[in-house]
């Protein structure tokens, strides 16, 4: 018989081993299998797409689609049942192209029809609607992805990482950046998950291969945003308001908030970012509109306390959505990916409903608040490297800490803040994605003018904290291992956890992991990490930064 759910791809899987009875992200049961069924459905989009290819066949559509599907599993992106039913039926149109594809490029090139695949996700048909799909769903868990508990380990981390991977994919191909063969690897890769002869060295293998295609993803990301709005520089966000009309833009993705800003130039309205759109204010080419007025809120896992005070209109663009509180449900807006139910989503790029709702709402009160820098991307760091060098080569800097990765709501977080306070103050910080809300508005000073908390942006800037840790490692002749650099991340959903995956994959080891290890590691699985990369979990403040400090 079907489980009604369970799911344990993000750090709050319920008891650390599943949810199993309701999402801890809020996702019901209902919203759970439909999300199965597109992983099912994809899997089999991605079975001809990658036989397709094998023949030199390729379709566009069907790739950009895969993308789609895949940003919409990751966690608090989609958790509207009937716009889900509507992308399954869409992924069953990409599986019959795919085949259709492959069949058509099997006949001409090797003159007899393309052999039939009878079994496996390649001869799935959806059921006719959202509740029968639905049910169809509860058929296809993650417990059928392998009997082997080790083996389906490693297919739920590959998996994983495609997730994570696919939403910067689609964030990349917003601004026209893509390449071939992260598409070719996403086909190949689903594809081997049918495959009952894979082995879990097969997958091990394919998950360090998904760490460095996304390496190359997020490069493809960074390149799009510094050529569309200029690399990040140093800027300083107030965190207060304005007086004034007021719209809040929370997600990462930022021609949306440019395209935002277009729109409501001049007509009276202050624009705001919230949670992982905090980086987009080092940006100058969205610095430069004099209505970006800020930042406003904390993490993500807060909005439903803070949203309510804000007077606004609100709009999600991406991943993070909450159930929203009744008390602002009346002037939020959902684009791109995101989506909850009952709540109005805005197709295509014009966002005359949302400046409608905020020139309809009360006044912000003039409430000017902290100022914080952002904006430390690599380029940034680059031109300060040479004094970088020195102050570790003079003894003025002893050592770098990378604290950053996924916030989230569940206990144990407040490590992340009392390990960035009790970090020696001739240390530097280096911080990115919404992980960073647990502390970068406390005050941590300077090294000979080198401010030692430097925030390199969102998640989507990963790639930065990449380029300086290799950039480091070229300056002091060395292996990035090599370097008075400590990692501890924090991680909530896929995309910290392919990121995890492209470090592994540059060979870089003894990062430790919390609040907790991820729930679909088994312990075989976790040994090989520990033995081979040396990854391990937080313990306290204390005991990691002796560690780290070799005290």
């Amino acid at each position: 018989m079907a489980q009604a759910m369970f799911c344990r791809q993000c750090e709050q899987a319920a008891r650390g081993v599943g949810c199993d009875v309701m999402g801890n992200c809020g996702k019901d049961p209902q919203v759970s299998a439909l999300l199965d069924l597109m992983v099912h459905g994809l899997k089999g989009a991605a079975v001809y797409a990658h036989l397709a290819r094998e023949l030199g066949e390729k379709d566009q559509e069907v790739d950009r689609f895969m993308l789609d599907g895949l940003f919409t599993r990751v966690t608090n992106v989609n958790f509207d049942p009937d716009d889900i039913a509507r992308r399954l039926q869409k992924c069953f149109q990409m599986k019959e192209r795919a085949k259709s594809l492959y069949q058509d490029a099997h006949q001409r090139q090797k003159g007899s029809p393309a052999p039939e695949i009878t079994e496996g996700p390649a001869t799935w048909t959806p059921a006719g609607d959202t509740k029968a799909l639905i049910d169809q769903g509860r058929q296809y868990g993650i417990f059928t992805w392998h009997q082997d508990p080790n083996v389906l380990s490693t297919i739920e981390i590959l998996i994983y990482g495609l997730l994570g991977m696919g939403a910067f994919a689609w964030h990349a191909t917003e601004m026209g950046k893509e390449d071939e063969e992260i598409y070719a690897f996403i086909h190949r890769s689903l594809a081997a998950t049918t495959d009952p002869q894979a082995t879990l060295q097969d997958f091990v293998a394919l998950s360090l291969e998904c760490g460095k295609m996304n390496l190359r993803t997020m490069e493809l990301l960074y390149q799009g945003h510094e050529e569309r709005l200029q690399a990040p520089e140093p800027m300083s966000v107030n965190l207060g308001t304005r007086g004034g009309k007021g719209i809040v833009v929370s997600g990462h993705d930022l021609p949306m908030l440019e395209e935002l800003l277009k729109q409501s130039e001049g007509k009276g309205i202050f624009v705001y970012t919230h949670g992982e759109m905090l980086p987009a204010n080092g940006y100058p080419g969205l610095r430069k509109y004099s209505h970006f007025a800020g930042h406003f809120g904390t993490a993500w896992q807060n909005q439903a306390r803070e949203l309510p005070g804000f007077n606004g209109a609100i709009i999600f663009n991406t991943n993070c959505i909450q159930k929203p509180d009744a008390s602002y449900t009346d002037r939020l807006f959902t684009w791109g990916e995101v989506a909850w139910p009952g709540i109005p989503h805005l197709e295509g790029w014009d966002f005359t409903p949302v400046i409608d709702k905020a020139l309809s709402l009360p006044d912000l009160p003039e409430n000017p608040g902290q100022e914080i820098l952002v904006g430390f991307g690599h380029e940034a760091v680059f031109k300060v490297a040479g004094a970088v060098v020195d102050a570790v080569k003079n003894g003025a800097i002893r050592r770098f800490f990378l604290i950053g990765g996924c916030d989230g709501a569940k206990s144990g977080r407040n490590y992340f803040t009392e390990l960035a306070e009790k970090v020696p103050k001739d240390c530097v910080i280096l911080t990115l994605a919404c992980g960073k809300n647990r502390f970068n508005r406390l005050e941590f000073g300077d090294i000979g003018g080198i401010p030692r908390l430097l925030d390199v942006g969102q998640c989507n800037d990963a790639y930065s904290a990449i380029r300086i840790a290799l950039a480091l490692a070229d300056a002091f002749q060395c292996q990035v291992n090599d370097l008075p650099l400590s990692m501890i991340l924090s991680w909530y959903e896929q995309k910290a956890h392919v990121i995890l995956l492209t470090l592994l994959h540059l060979g870089i080891k003894g990062i430790r992991l919390g609040p907790s290890l991820p729930a679909y590691v088994s312990p075989e699985v976790l040994d090989f990490l520990v033995q081979n990369y040396d990854l391990g979990p937080i313990t306290t403040a204390e005991q990691d930064l002796q560690h780290a400090l070799g005290a």
